[in-house]
């Protein structure tokens, strides 16, 4: 019985032992993890500026654009010894797509696929230690009287202050960047998502110059979509963006719909992360939404985009007549 109660109690003084450890060991990655997430906010907050949140606007500061450039052609992405000098001789983009004449048919299944890259379509790109991957969100080439510009999702370039760190790579594939990396001169979004993240006001425009190449403009080098404002709904579409994870565009095709007054939907399957800020296309090449709005863009089934209203287009022409 002695020996019993000696085992038990025994028992108890090794129990005790492993509890002190293990809370030992709690105590210790409850540490690692706080350090990890302080480390991570630094980065946030080095990558973020607050420009002018009341009236939507931020402008870059050209070194600190050039230092990004530089960031992700070192090692992140090259662009092409040999690159394309005219986007617009790219003809799958249009010509195969123009739905409205040509028997336009939605994906079959309604999922997404990998797809071929395109010039004026490219991934978002914002190296350092922000807490996001390489590329983080997708944007599209619109025409524009500068020929500089591009259209992504606002919550792509706008959280607790404008992103510092971001570079466009049109056409990008498997690490390549064929038509340079460009990087923003000017960031517009509409004061309402800078006050609350509206998801109704979850468009930017960012005009951009590629460092290296004075006076190259973007449209001349890619091609261009056209912006439609108030565009007719339910409208044949295709939606196209750069998962996070992967190094290739993907696309599905459905008919897009109104959600609202304000938001436009697709219900289309396995469109994840990263491709916010990708287009949504009618017609070949008319652009009548981005990835985002309502629910950050959408779940697993069903994309999003702020509707291209009045709004949205005293936002393209603010930005677009600004000096």
């Amino acid at each position: 019985m002695f020996s019993k109660v000696h085992g038990r109690e025994q028992g108890r003084g090794r129990t005790a032992v492993r509890g002190s450890v293990f809370v030992g060991l709690l105590c210790v990655l409850l540490l690692v993890g706080l350090g990890y997430v302080v480390w991570e906010l630094r980065g946030i907050a080095a990558n973020r500026a607050a420009g002018d949140p009341a009236a939507g606007v931020y402008q870059q500061d050209p070194e600190r654009a050039d230092r990004t450039a530089s960031a992700v052609l070192d090692g992140i992405a090259r662009e092409d010894p040999e690159p394309p000098t005219d986007g617009k001789a790219f003809a799958d983009g249009g010509a195969r797509m123009d739905w409205r004449s040509a028997g336009w048919q939605p994906s079959d299944p309604l999922e997404a696929r990998p797809a071929p890259a395109e010039p004026a379509i490219g991934a978002l790109f914002s190296p350092g230690t922000d807490g996001d991957p390489d590329h983080h969100c997708s944007g599209v080439v619109v025409h524009s009287p500068g020929g500089d510009l591009i259209a992504t999702a606002a919550h792509c370039v706008y959280g607790g202050g404008f992103r510092t760190n971001l570079a466009f790579a049109p056409g990008y594939r498997d690490g390549v960047a064929p038509y340079g990396i460009w990087v923003p001169t000017r960031i517009d979004v509409d004061p309402r998502w800078t006050e609350d993240q509206d998801p109704d006001h979850d468009i930017a425009f960012i005009r951009l110059r590629r460092p290296g190449y004075p006076g190259q403009r973007l449209e001349d080098v890619t091609g261009a979509q056209t912006i439609a404002f108030r565009p007719e709904l339910p409208a044949p579409a295709r939606l196209v963006g750069y998962p996070n994870a992967s190094e290739q565009p993907l696309e599905c095709r459905n008919t897009a719909i109104a959600d609202g007054p304000t938001q436009l939907r697709l219900d289309c399957a396995d469109v994840p992360n990263g491709t916010s800020g990708g287009p949504v296309l009618t017609d070949g090449r008319t652009l009548i939404g981005v990835i985002g709005g309502r629910d950050g863009g959408g779940d697993e089934e069903t994309s999003y985009s702020s509707y291209f209203g009045d709004d949205a287009r005293a936002l393209y022409e603010r930005t677009t007549t600004s000096p």
